[in-house]
């Protein structure tokens, strides 16, 4: 029983909100990109002040060491690059997912909301973000579930006060106003029907 609970909350699709996903994903991997090129023209500029002299093919050559270092430079810093990358990818993928799940959660209860329905809970798993956001619509969804209860007692009580008085005992100039008052008691009790508590 207990696994079966374990396996239902989690989620097996890690991509939930492709678009702002993929976003979180390619901005943290474009800094690192940049992070990689700005360590490449920085060494650059770096060593361009100082000379190195080497032998390549029993020559003596003299470089600055920015010119020596830079092929070296490109391809370390092109790997570092990918693999920090790549994970980094990987990271904000499980990152994004515990902040994609709660807002595609959010979505979901405020649509019920817009439609009326205030009978579910939001649920977030416990490691997901944004737990004090789901904790206060909770709180608002049960304050607003009670005075939704209240109204809808009082507009049953108010329709049937209304339905009991006898028209015959009223005098003609008041049966206008008890009409309309049972249409909108009718109206009143219509309405908050259309909630679900």
């Amino acid at each position: 029983m207990r696994k079966e609970s374990i396996l239902k909350n989690k989620r097996r699709n890690y991509f939930i909100d492709k678009r702002f996903q993929s976003n979180f994903i390619f901005r943290f991997s474009l800094l690192v990109a940049v992070g990689g090129i700005l360590t490449i023209a920085l060494l650059y500029l770096l060593a361009g002040q100082s000379t190195t002299v080497t032998i390549i093919d029993s020559r003596v050559v003299v470089k600055t060491t920015a010119d020596f270092i830079l092929p070296i430079l490109i391809q370390t810093v092109a790997i570092v690059t990918i693999l920090v990358g790549l994970a980094t990818a990987f990271v904000t993928l499980f990152i994004s997912h515990r902040i994609a799940g709660p807002m595609y959660r959010f979505k979901r209860v405020i649509q019920q909301l817009i439609e009326g329905d205030f009978s579910a809970e939001f649920n977030i798993r416990s490691r997901d973000q944004l737990r004090e956001i789901a904790d206060l619509l909770n709180a608002m969804i049960r304050a607003n579930k009670l005075e939704l209860t209240k109204i809808r007692a009082q507009a049953i009580l108010l329709k049937a006060k209304v339905e009991s008085i006898p028209e015959k005992d009223l005098p003609q100039h008041l049966h206008g106003v008890l009409h309309d008052a049972k249409r909108l008691a009718l109206d009143l009790e219509t309405t908050i029907r259309f909630f679900k508590i």
